[in-house]
């Protein structure tokens, strides 16, 4: 592993660090070290990356702000690769948003709000990032990503960039293709936008941002939504009509405001969370017969 370190620090990519904990890097502040951490400061320094990795042939994966990421406590094998403040830029022509998919997406949505653009207003108050947000779909009060997205910059395991169209991305609900068939990292999204009015988007967006603060607990470290909704179910009614809301283990805790929600309650472990998971499917099946599966992604060595 140090030869990679050298030959990432060596090739000026951006910041590189050994066994950085991933607790620092995830919104419910848990997981343990990535044997490499690496947060490039540039689309170019990503492509250098990629390449050093495969030539060392280790294995890798991307994150962005560490929101919908559970990470193992016996952390990350291999190198994590950071979208972060390196990809950061944003260009507006006319209605026609290109951003790059570290830029916070919550950010992005005050700044188009300003602007008197339409489009982003379901994102208010949704933590993480542009790339994260287009590689799971990310949606909220009845709009998604897919609704707005017309294409999006790809980096690919071989090294190669592709734009992907919105049709091509494959959008479903908090999935797109790069799960399910073409895993590569996301390195740019272009959003067609509408004009509208200033005062009436950030209404719209105003009440959006307090609907998320009265029902969701972000005042305590979490991963955002646990379990998919299994429609025509809701996974945070079935949590609360099984009388499971306040329930924990360990430092886990099922919120007492939303039941799919798990928050950290205070130095919670992933197995903590996950064996909380595990207790949950268990319980609504027995009781409601249905099977939940999981919103939040869950990475690392098990």
């Amino acid at each position: 592993m140090d030869n990679i370190v050298k030959e990432l620090q060596e090739a000026n990519v951006g910041k590189v660090l050994v066994n950085e904990p991933l607790s620092k890097h995830t919104t419910i502040k848990i997981g343990g070290p990535a044997d490499v951490f690496i947060e490039p400061d540039s689309i170019e320094s990503l492509k250098k990356t990629l390449e050093i990795i495969k030539k060392h042939g280790i294995k890798w994966r991307a994150i962005g702000r560490g929101s919908n990421l559970l990470v193992s406590d016996k952390g990350i094998e291999g190198a994590v690769i950071k979208i972060g403040n390196g990809l950061n830029h944003m260009e507006l022509d006319g209605t026609t948003l290109t951003v790059g998919a570290g830029y916070s997406i919550v950010s992005l949505a005050v700044q188009i709000a300003r602007k008197g653009l339409s489009g982003l207003e379901f994102s208010s108050g949704i933590p993480g990032s542009i790339g994260g947000a287009v590689y799971m779909n990310a949606g909220a009060h009845g709009s998604d990503v897919s609704k707005v997205l017309t294409k999006a910059h790809i980096l690919f395991d071989d090294g190669t960039f592709e734009w992907l169209s919105n049709e091509e991305m494959e959008y479903s609900y908090r999935t797109s293709i790069l799960q399910k068939k073409r895993p590569g990292i996301v390195v740019e999204a272009t959003f067609q936008l509408t004009e509208g009015d200033k005062t009436d988007i950030s209404a719209v967006m105003k009440k959006n941002k307090e609907y998320r603060r009265d029902t969701q607990p972000w005042d305590l470290p979490c991963a955002g939504s646990i379990f998919r909704n299994p429609l025509p179910n809701y996974a945070g009614q079935l949590v609360e009509k099984s009388g499971l809301k306040g329930h924990s283990i360990g430092g886990a805790k099922i919120s007492e405001m939303h039941g799919n929600f798990i928050v950290n309650a205070g130095n919670a472990k992933a197995q903590d969370v996950l064996d909380l998971i595990q207790f949950v499917k268990e319980k609504i099946y027995t009781i409601h017969g249905v099977r939940m599966e999981t919103e939040v992604e869950i990475i690392g060595r098990m």
